[in-house]
């Protein structure tokens, strides 16, 4: 009779090779890792993951080329659960030939995200490495990885989430770009060639980190969420996965009436809309995303009353709230994202327009200001609108008017409307009576004038009076209206195939 607790030898032939993927097999790895200041990538999935919830797939792979080795072939990937949510992990592990893409692991982790397609589930990507194993150079010749392709069209399918705890180079950079959302530490840099390549181009040598480090990326609105270190990367992409798990129990309010004082009664001093963003949300459920870049906007994911929601508001500390090229482009993305995946948006109006002159024209505005248009316009989820302050031009127009058949339409008592500046509308409408002034003076008190009679005939009540908007409100209801609003809203319909992609930018 045979021994149930007595193991074959073919069995203990496959426990060992499982084994020896370990970081307990593994030492030197391990102190690798540590001198350079960084968790292993078995350490980070198990932060990342539930506890025991890790399905391995792959992890026996060795690398293509003869006389290498390699535990894995240096990427670690599976199935687990974050938050209770099933995903699929692709994790490169640094200690293994850098991190580097071989034939071996795009073949795995085409097959990862192959899985994620068919079975519709999230993708989180640790991307450290630094790019093309060039010793897979030497492998017969076959057809290039399909890799990028079947990740690029998971885009509005799936969540994505790329973590960029160190460099990641070349391949690694491709496919961060391609996420969703980009999270990085401070100390992590990227680039599309790493430093041999870049050296062999343009004849000088660079480090990684004068190459593409993270305060650049994070300017220029390639890093979506900045953080200190790996552990608060696993912490963000944990939160930022679970707005897409429907509504959660109503985290608690800020005092709203706090909502009463936010907006200056003084039209020219400017505010930070962030402090609306806060009051409005449940209590530490914000989440802004590429707060280093299109200043002139916040984007924010959040809750209301346990509601998952997207914010995009108007930010008048820079350029008074003007809309400019990198605000329209990351509202505009960031809108395609909510729609992507069923996400109500709330936009916070208080913008003079369009930003306007020569150097703006340079940078494309009337495309990429179509692109905010356009992203609301077919947007199939629902758009709530609050006025705070200013709404004139084009850019109020965009920012959920009227045209865009927004659920509701509020303004706060301190909303003005014009249907462009009104200081430009007065020297256009009043054009002969400017003229014919006599001194500067005269043209410029008759100019205050005016503009004074123009406002008071474009207050909030006035024109509500008009049915420009639904209500008129007292800023601290404002929560309880938008609750209120989403409640009677259907829930959002599934598509069966995807929706939507969201561009790369």
């Amino acid at each position: 009779m045979m021994d149930e607790n007595s193991i074959r030898p073919d069995l203990q032939l496959a426990l060992d090779a499982q084994d020896a993927r370990l970081d307990a097999a593994r030492p030197d790895a391990v102190e690798r890792q540590r001198k350079r200041g960084r968790w292993t990538t078995r350490e980070a999935i198990d932060a990342l993951v539930d506890k025991d919830s890790f399905v391995e797939y792959g992890g026996l792979v060795r690398p293509a080329v003869a006389g290498m080795t390699g535990a894995a072939d240096g990427l670690v990937m599976g199935t687990a659960k974050m938050g209770g949510r099933p995903v699929d992990l692709v994790c490169y592990d640094y200690t293994v030939y850098a991190g580097t893409q071989s034939a071996m692991n795009h073949a795995k982790i085409t097959r990862m995200f192959e899985h994620a397609e068919m079975h519709r589930l999230p993708v989180v990507c640790w991307l450290d490495g630094g790019g093309a194993r060039p010793h897979d150079m030497r492998v017969e010749a076959r057809p290039a990885a399909p890799t990028f392709v079947v990740f690029a069209r998971l885009s509005g399918y799936v969540p994505t989430i790329g973590i960029a705890p160190g460099r990641a180079f070349a391949g690694h950079a491709n496919l961060a770009g391609l996420c969703d959302v980009l999270i990085a530490t401070e100390n992590s840099a990227m680039g599309m060639a790493g430093p041999p390549l870049v050296e062999a181009a343009l004849g000088k040598k660079y480090t990684p980190e004068e190459i593409g480090p993270a305060s650049v990326h994070w300017a220029s609105g390639v890093i979506d969420i900045l953080v200190k270190d790996e552990a608060e990367a696993v912490a963000v992409a944990r939160k930022y996965l679970s707005y897409f798990d429907g509504r959660q129990v109503a985290g608690e309010a800020p005092d709203q009436r706090l909502l009463r004082t936010i907006v200056p009664e003084n039209p020219r001093r400017a505010y930070d809309v962030r402090n609306v963003v806060r009051t409005l949300a449940d209590r530490d459920s914000v989440l802004e995303l590429k707060a280093g870049y299109g200043k002139a906007a916040v984007t924010a994911l959040a809750r209301i009353g346990g509601r998952p929601v997207g914010i995009v508001a108007n930010q008048p500390m820079y350029l008074a709230g003007a809309m400019d090229t990198p605000a329209c482009l990351k509202m505009a993305r960031f809108i395609q994202i909510c729609d992507a995946f069923e996400l109500p948006v709330i936009i916070l109006c208080d913008t003079p327009g369009l930003m306007v002159g020569p150097d703006v024209e340079k940078t494309g505005l009337m495309r990429h200001s179509a692109r905010v248009l356009s992203a609301l316009a077919n947007a199939a989820i629902p758009i709530l609108t609050v006025v705070l302050r200013k709404a004139y031009g084009l850019g109020y127009y965009i920012m959920g008017s009227r045209p865009l058949n927004p659920a509701i339409l509020l303004a706060w008592p301190t909303a003005e409307y014009g249907g462009m500046g009104l200081e430009g509308a007065v020297n256009i409408i009043h054009k002969k009576e400017l003229d014919a002034a006599v001194t500067l003076e005269e043209r410029a008190d008759l100019h205050a004038g005016l503009t004074a009679d123009l406002k008071r005939s474009n207050t909030a009540v006035e024109c509500a009076g008009k049915f420009l908007y639904d209500d008129v409100i007292d800023p601290a209801n404002t929560r309880d209206i938008l609750l209120k609003t989403l409640e009677t809203l259907p829930p959002a319909v599934r598509n069966a195939g995807r929706k939507r992609i969201i561009e790369p930018f």
